[in-house]
């Protein structure tokens, strides 16, 4: 820089030979310094700030607010321009006392000032280039994260899972970049910080295995998409409302109120049941009746009281049919579908179909016969001359009515 700047100076202020010249130009120059540095840099660093700010906020189109609001409080506008116009006006003055030393034959002091103004110029200018860059990528993390959520407003195809993974994999990933160029702009040897962190990694995969699984899988979930938030599932022996899915962890709110965290390596390896991914479940339920009524005439009865209930859908219709020959009845099995599918639902329709069936069976005169068993007595034991049948009868309350009889 020294051997191209000193011809320059040279050629220019060469032809000034005399004192009287010199101290002319001297109070030119720094007329002229004093000028361009108090008064019009200032100017010039404002107007050039509200077009700045005026245009970036026609770029960012109102993303980004909160992020630019976080570095004006951490970095007021005040003392960045404060800073800014102190910069320029210190290299301004430089820049004249060159050409005043230059002009009274002090070209040598410069010469030997230049390398470390040099150094101080570059180490600056680094400084401002790594904060600008840095400063960059976080408003430009925020305006990525606005731009994925206005995304997934406009499609039903990310679920909120996949949008929080998304954004977070592209904020590391700028955030990375504008690290690694900040460590390229200071000379820091890329190479062997790779392979520190290399190692690094494979030391903290070792320790944090299950940490890295529940990573994995969070990412297997958001493609297989088993489940969203809202959804009614049973994982395991955990069933509930799906709160929140993370990276790390799947969390429920069970029946009882209770906040559920399973991690997500324990998700994947499990059976998942998702209730509410249909849009509506079918219920299940078992009657019995006498073997000495009339299934049919009890089916038809039992379909019409399922239509009656408000929480059961009427499309498909519920149906009942005989499923089979119990130890003291013939089952029924009562199939009807809840639509949309809550627990609420489940276990109201369920009531009400037990309530309802067992007043009309009754006004029907069908039984719903207590469970039987059947106890014989062989002749040898000396019991009696003739074999005698114990039936035990087990009745609501749990005990046990017992009756003797020939058989």
């Amino acid at each position: 820089m020294t051997a191209r700047l000193g011809p320059w100076i040279d050629a220019t202020l060469g032809g000034v030979a005399t004192t009287e010249a010199r101290l002319a130009v001297t109070v030119g120059i720094l007329l002229l310094t004093a000028l361009i540095g108090w008064l019009l840099l200032p100017r010039i660093v404002r107007a050039g700030e509200r077009v700045t700010a005026d245009r970036l906020e026609r770029f960012l189109d109102g993303r980004g607010e909160s992020s630019v609001e976080t570095l004006r409080e951490a970095v007021p506008v005040s003392f960045g321009l404060r800073l800014l116009v102190g910069l320029l006006q210190l290299a301004l003055f430089a820049l004249a006392a060159v050409a005043v030393l230059t002009l009274w034959g002090q070209f040598a002091v410069v010469v030997a000032v230049l390398p470390v103004a040099e150094n101080a110029a570059t180490v600056a200018g680094r400084a401002v280039l790594s904060a600008l860059l840095l400063g960059g990528a976080y408003v430009a993390s925020d305006v990525l994260e606005e731009y994925v959520a206005d995304l997934s407003d406009d499609s039903d195809r990310i679920t909120a899972h996949q949008e929080q993974l998304l954004t977070r994999i592209m904020q590391v990933g700028l955030l990375v970049i504008a690290g690694v160029t900040v460590l390229g702009i200071w000379g820091v040897n890329l190479g062997g910080l790779l392979v520190g962190a290399g190692f690094l990694g494979i030391v903290l995969g070792m320790a944090a295995r299950q940490t890295l699984g529940s990573l994995i899988a969070g990412f297997v979930l958001m493609f297989a998409r088993p489940f969203e938030i809202g959804d009614w599932v049973e994982i395991g022996d955990q069933e509930g409302f799906v709160t929140e899915i993370t990276i790390m962890n799947t969390h429920m709110r069970n029946f009882d109120g209770e906040y559920v965290v399973v991690p997500n390596d324990l998700v994947t390896n499990q059976a998942i049941t998702n209730r509410s991914r249909e849009g509506r479940l079918r219920i299940h339920m078992e009657v019995g009746i006498g073997y000495d009524d009339d299934p049919d005439a009890a089916s038809e009865i039992a379909e019409d009281v399922l239509t009656e209930i408000d929480t059961v859908a009427n499309n498909p219709k519920p149906y009942v049919i005989p499923s089979g020959f119990g130890d003291s009845a013939i089952l029924l099995d009562l199939r009807f579908w809840i639509d949309p599918p809550t627990p609420q639902a489940r276990w109201r329709s369920k009531a009400s179909a037990v309530e309802l069936i067992q007043d009309r069976f009754a006004d029907a005169g069908i039984s719903i016969p207590y469970p039987q068993r059947t106890v014989s007595y062989p002749p040898e034991t000396g019991e009696a001359d003739e074999t005698v049948e114990r039936v035990e009868r087990l009745d609501g309350d749990g005990k046990n009515r017992a009756s003797d009889r020939p058989a």
